[in-house]
């Protein structure tokens, strides 16, 4: 490797220096793991996988395998052998530079206030309506609890992580609450009314299903590398990243694969819906009967550690893409100002407000905008954006790859198995399905049906040409964004030091 590489990739900038001065080591084995669960199992989207029936299992399970477990595997390795704050902007600056780094740095942490405001606050807001306390769309209430779900997600997301990091430790005990209790009730309720199991030709794979699932399956199983972006408040990120990473994906798998199978093979396949809040808290609904008089009291407690596991997911993405951002920006690839760490909170508490503001302009803006051709358009551009982290993905993966030649002198706790016969396994897997689901996201009907791109998976009242013209204004804006965020990092840039957390000493790169 030529020295002046080593000077851009592995040198740091004295303003990031200053402000990881300000962290504090509060992040240990048993955070870590549930940071993960609350950050890997998203209850939301239960049902929009159950509701494509045995395909939906079978689907869940290869992309377990062919996906979900290289993924884990090559996190673990570049978690504890790169263990500075900020995950994967520091794991693809290292590889790539930082020009693409900060780009790509963009694509991952913007998707998530927007995913928090048109998704999240939305479903919260349903789950209340529901099953808790009715109130009418569009009154009072309803912006307000929209409001006060996202900026709980931000102070969340602003404390202390020895404070905050509660929040991401009570999600997931709800989840595997609600989802070890849907799990055993849904066999009870099997048991009493008889079981639907899918015939052996169900379970067939096709290609339809495949495709309409890959770009779900893909976007509920990312998120290893999050607790990577608070490296420099890991207690011990060298053993405990692998310790946690490799056991997230025993237990991820078992909390999505358990609850699917249940409904598949117990709720008749007219009571799944697999849209909105009903995806999963109507399947409770429908199996809580067999508790009788207590069903009521016991489907609404479900309903509340359902809203505080999607209260969770907000606040582990935002406490993880936000301090990536904060990173990238004081690393020299944005202004300086939004990478400021408080120092009584040790958190990017700038980058904080900047996510609580953009997810609440775009909540309203959800609930506002109403229908006709602007609700079209505005609904395809937040589709396309929530495809942002999977863009991202096409980056941070083949890092791992080029890491491992580049800087095979840095000590590596833990490696993925099989020598560079592994690695180029794992990289190419997990870099396929990330191209693969991007292409499925921004080009609907992309080889479905025995068309290249068939016309009948666009939006409703969307053309092939409106569709492709939103996803290139949305990717194209961002893209745009990124060069700006990099040409105000210029005087931060100039200012590089060598970092005291990586060994440049090493042996030189080889395979």
């Amino acid at each position: 490797m030529a020295s002046n590489q080593l000077d851009q990739t592995d040198l740091i900038t004295s303003a990031a220096l200053e402000e990881k001065s300000k962290l504090r080591r509060h992040f240990g084995r048993f955070d870590i793991f549930f940071f993960l669960i609350c950050t890997i199992v998203g209850v939301d989207t239960l049902g929009q996988v159950a509701v494509e029936g045995a395909q939906g299992f079978l689907w869940l399970i290869f992309l377990a395998i062919f996906f979900f477990v290289p993924y884990g595997l090559l996190t673990a390795e570049l978690g504890a052998a790169f263990t500075e704050e900020g995950g994967a902007y520091i794991w693809t600056r290292m590889a790539w530079g930082r020009l693409i780094a900060g780009v790509n740095a963009i694509f991952y942490w913007f998707s998530n206030p927007v995913w928090i405001g048109a998704t999240l606050a939305l479903l919260t807001i349903a789950a209340i309506q529901n099953y808790i306390w009715h109130f009418d769309d569009g009154s009072i209430w309803f912006y307000l609890v929209g409001i006060v779900y996202i900026w709980f997600s931000v102070w969340s997301a602003i404390l202390s992580f020895g404070v905050g990091k509660w929040i991401p430790t009570i999600g997931a005990f709800c989840r595997i609450v609600v989802i070890g209790l849907f799990s055993v009730t849904t066999v009870i309720y099997g048991i009493q009314n008889g079981l639907h199991f899918p015939a052996a030709g169900e379970f067939s794979p096709t290609w339809g299903a495949f495709i309409a699932l890959v770009p779900l399956l893909f976007f509920n199983f990312v998120g290893f590398e999050l607790p990577s972006a608070a490296g420099d408040e890991m207690k011990n990120p060298q053993k405990d990243v692998p310790f946690t990473v490799l056991r997230a994906i025993i237990v991820s798998i078992l909390l999505y694969g358990l609850p699917v199978l249940a409904i598949i093979c117990v709720v008749p396949a007219d009571q799944i819906s697999g849209k909105g809040v009903s995806s999963f808290l109507d399947a409770v609904d429908t199996v809580f009967t067999v508790y009788g008089g207590a069903a009521d009291i016991l489907v609404k407690v479900a309903a509340i550690m359902f809203i505080l596991a999607v209260v969770s997911s907000a606040s582990t993405w935002l406490m993880g893409s936000d301090r990536s951002q904060a990173i990238a920006a004081i690393d020299g690839t944005g202004p300086r100002w939004l990478g400021r760490f408080s120092s009584r909170f040790g958190t990017p508490v700038n980058v904080n407000f900047v996510s609580g503001i953009l997810s609440t302009i775009v909540f309203v803006a959800a609930v506002r905008i109403g229908s006709g051709s602007a609700a079209d358009a505005f609904n395809v551009m937040i589709g396309i954006v929530l495809l942002f982290t999977t863009i991202s993905y096409i980056v941070i993966f083949p890092a791992f790859i080029r890491l491992r030649k580049t800087h095979a002198h840095v000590n590596r706790p833990y490696k993925v198995p099989g020598g560079m016969v592994g690695v180029w396994i794992c990289g190419g897997l997990t870099t396929f399905w990330a191209v693969l689901a991007t292409l499925s996201g921004i080009f609907p009907g992309f080889l479905a049906e025995g068309a290249f791109l068939n016309d009948s998976w666009l939006p409703e009242n969307v053309s092939r040409g409106q569709y492709t013209l939103y996803a290139g204004l949305a990717v194209g804006i961002t893209i745009i964004v990124g060069l700006v965020f990099y040409w105000l990092g210029t005087s931060t840039r100039n200012d590089l030091v060598r970092d005291p957390e990586l060994d440049l000493e090493g042996a030189p790169a080889g395979d």
